[in-house]
């Protein structure tokens, strides 16, 4: 096991596109979380757009200023913000700033590999 996991800023930083480094997870033998970090570029966000998980989400906001809307309401989260979305909350991200975001994903229980994780849902009228 390795107990200290360290992200590699120098290949967030490598390419301007999103990127995400898989911190925890199935590979690890976990079953209880799932973290990563995930760099966004300005203008750049969920790729399943508004979305459900069956698992508990939580994002930890390293840098930079996240849009994020959540059952039809929108916030602004900047460094140091905990962004919760409880299992099956419609909720959407997307770099609100000029510069990327880097943020910590934690997923719990740790997403099942063998379903989708995101769930697409129309956006509220």
């Amino acid at each position: 096991m390795q107990y200290l996991r360290t992200v590699d800023f120098a290949a967030l930083n490598a390419t301007p596109d999103r990127v995400a480094q898989d911190l925890l997870g199935h590979a690890d033998g976990t079953t209880t979380c799932q973290v990563q970090c995930i760099k966004t570029p300005p203008g750049g966000g969920s790729p399943a757009g508004v979305h459900t998980h069956a698992v508990d989400q939580a994002f930890y906001i390293l840098s930079g200023t996240m849009g994020i809307e959540i059952e039809g309401t929108e916030y602004s989260a900047g460094p140091g913000t905990l962004v919760v979305f409880p299992a099956g909350v419609p909720h959407r991200n997307w770099n609100a700033g000029a510069e990327p975001t880097v943020h910590l994903t934690i997923n719990t229980p740790t997403p099942d590999p063998t379903v989708p994780f995101a769930v697409t849902v129309n956006a509220a009228s």
